[in-house]
């Protein structure tokens, strides 16, 4: 069975993929992670705020690259910017709301 699942990135602040050198990195870096991961990558949309990807993989896999994604392009973005995200932080009253799981 083939599984098709869309992920998307959004920036919580910003259009950063609205610079074009910018956009054309996460770009090469999505299709690079599909590559060593062996997973297929079919449509790839850009907005300003966000970069949407259709992968020929589960929701799990999906969720992994997705997540690897985000670790990358951060990573770098951090290094040649030195700003602290490209997607942004969740803001959170308790920051560890939700991980109650982790104590049971």
């Amino acid at each position: 069975m083939n599984q098709v699942c869309r992920i998307t990135l959004r920036a919580l602040r910003g259009e950063p993929l609205e610079d074009a050198a910018l956009r054309d990195i996460v770009v090469a870096t999505a299709h690079a992670i599909a590559e060593r991961q062996g997973i297929r990558v079919g449509e790839i949309e850009t907005e300003p705020d966000r970069i949407t990807i259709t992968l020929g993989a589960g929701r799990i896999e999906s969720i992994g690259f997705a997540a690897e994604l985000r670790r990358v392009t951060t990573r770098w973005f951090r290094n040649k910017y030195g700003e602290e995200t490209l997607w942004g932080e969740v803001e959170r009253e308790d920051p560890h709301a939700g991980e109650e799981w982790k104590l049971a």
